[in-house]
């Protein structure tokens, strides 16, 4: 079994982004949404801004590079 990483966590549009800049880069990502994961099931778990950004433990350091580049390009 292939172990997975969360590496961020933010607004789903910043962790949208980032899946997307992540995908060009060649590291698959998957985003988890616990809000919208407990709506879907009846229930609230989390916030509105509790989505997470998770990629497979091989690509986990390249990939927190990346998003250090892209956070601190925010920061500007």
């Amino acid at each position: 079994m292939t172990d997975i990483v969360n590496i961020y966590s933010d607004t789903e549009l910043t962790v949208s982004h980032l899946k997307n800049v992540l995908a060009d880069k060649g590291i698959e990502s998957m985003i988890k949404n616990d809000f919208e994961s407990g709506v879907s099931a009846g229930f609230v778990a989390g916030t509105v801004t509790s989505v997470d950004l998770y990629v497979m433990a091989q690509d986990e350091l390249r990939a927190r590079e990346i998003v250090e580049q892209f956070v601190n390009e925010l920061k500007r």
